[in-house]
């Protein structure tokens, strides 16, 4: 059997952390055993989906870099099959037409409630061997129902939850199609699954109560099942529903807010999976060892701390350049050119280790080319009198020694020596009228990789 998986957002909204996790299974599991990961978009919602939002599930799955093999393709487009599928099943007898009105069946369902009943629809129009049907009501358009079986269970083996199953009687007949001749989600799913030759659905378990209804249709079709996963729900840090306070915003603001790609499908695929202890893995490794055997039943909880500190880890073991790279372009999109400023790359091999998101990295570096003045009280502090005298004796070294911090380091030093201070009273106040802050990496180093120009211009100027 070649393993084929779906990924099949609905465009209502952005791919949020919870879609990209099943995007990433999904997709990680075909991978794994060779096979195809197919993208589908359910747009069958006309009212609420939007050419934004599927611009928004496209990008986020480019951007984690999730490549589809087959797709996207949208269920709008399918229309013409799925009303040759219902008119084969009413012409088999497993669908049938349905003409009670939208206010019966209302007060049918109020009245069931009102006696405690489970609301659901009671079978009125559906055909029965010896049953009289009343005469469909003429400019009435019907919906049409499933014909569901009555009898017995409904079950399958969850390769997260174990077995399942739900009493037929339990189900009423579904309606999968409106009265305008629309088919309704749960029928689109299992017509797309069947000829799209889905042999694993790996999904949320918000889907459980709809595997029952599918799996009917799919036997009623004399379609194979497929295997199911449903990935149990992603918590937020405090044990509650996953909101936008906890992180379930769109994935394409995690890069927004400087998170690596590779960091965040690592923190995903720990979000209710394991192997073994492993923490920090490449995707070449996580697609090695996927497998739905290791995957949870129970609740996964977000936790920002651990996304950064995964941040972290990776943005020290990237490739310099390509930090560059996304610097320079967070830079220019805060109108800041680096352009005759210092090398962008020496820059970044000097910070990555001080931040944790890409964000944090542009934001340190932004000092080195765009003059940032410190604040009143940040002068008054480390800028005294007999700082501002050092300072004014190392400039004048700075002149003409060799430009490299094996020897601006000895200067700095021997400097605060002559004036009778410790190292960190000259240290602090160079940071501050260079880069306007008191905390920076090894001033030595940063003195370094500005460049003797800068160094000397900034220094006359905050000294003036």
């Amino acid at each position: 059997m070649t393993v084929r998986t779906r990924f099949a957002p609905s465009p209502t909204g952005f791919l949020h952390i919870g879609g990209a996790r099943t995007a990433l299974f999904s997709w990680a599991f075909a991978r794994r055993h060779g096979g195809t990961f197919i993208l589908r978009i359910e747009d069958t919602d006309v009212a609420r989906s939007t050419p934004a939002a599927v611009q928004a599930i496209l990008d986020g799955m480019r951007w984690l870099g999730l490549a589809h093999d087959e797709g996207p393709f949208y269920q709008m487009q399918r229309m013409d099959r799925y009303k040759v599928v219902i008119g084969q099943m009413l012409e088999a007898g497993t669908a049938y037409h349905c003409y009670t009105p939208t206010e019966e069946l209302d007060a049918l369902r109020e009245a069931q409630r009102s006696r405690g009943e489970k609301p659901r629809y009671d079978g009125r129009w559906r055909p029965e061997s010896g049953k009289v049907l009343p005469t469909p009501p003429v400019g009435v358009p019907p919906v049409v129902r499933f014909r569901n079986p009555q009898s017995g269970v409904v079950a399958w083996n969850d390769q997260v939850k174990g077995r399942v199953e739900f009493a037929n009687a339990e189900l009423d007949d579904l309606v999968i199609a409106r009265a305008d001749g629309t088919p309704t989600y749960n029928f689109c799913v299992v017509v797309d699954d069947w000829d799209m030759g889905i042999t694993h659905v790996i999904r949320g378990d918000d889907h459980v109560n709809n595997t029952p209804r599918q799996v009917n249709i799919l036997k009623a079709l004399g379609a194979t099942v497929p295997t199911y996963a449903h990935l149990s729900m992603i918590l937020g840090d405090d044990g509650q529903k996953l909101s936008k306070r906890h992180g379930a915003v769109s994935v394409m603001q995690y890069d927004e807010d400087g998170f690596l790609p590779e960091a965040v499908l690592n923190y995903l695929a720990r979000l209710g999976w394991s192997h073994g202890d492993e923490e920090v893995f490449t995707m070449a490794q996580f697609v090695e060892w996927f497998d739905l055997d290791h995957i949870t039943s129970s609740a996964a909880q977000f936790n920002t701390e651990k996304l950064l500190w995964l941040n972290q880890h990776f943005l020290k073991q990237a490739d310099d350049s390509g930090l560059a790279a996304e610097t320079k372009r967070r830079l220019e999109a805060q109108g800041i050119s680096t352009a005759g400023g210092p090398d962008l790359l020496k820059v970044v091999a000097l910070y990555k280790d001080r931040a944790a998101t890409l964000k944090e990295l542009a934001d340190a570096v932004h000092p080195l080319y765009a003059e940032v003045h410190a604040s009143s009280e940040l002068r008054a502090q480390h800028l005294t009198e007999a700082a501002r005298a050092a300072l004014a004796t190392l400039c004048e070294r700075l002149v003409d020694i060799a430009w490299e911090k094996t020897a601006i380091g000895p200067a700095i030093k021997e400097t605060a020596i002559a004036a009778g201070l410790k190292m960190p009273q000259v240290a602090m106040p160079l940071r501050v009228i260079l880069l306007g802050q008191a905390q920076t990496p090894s001033i030595d180093a940063i003195i370094e990789v500005m460049g003797r120009e800068l160094v000397l211009d900034r220094l006359k100027r905050g000294l003036a």
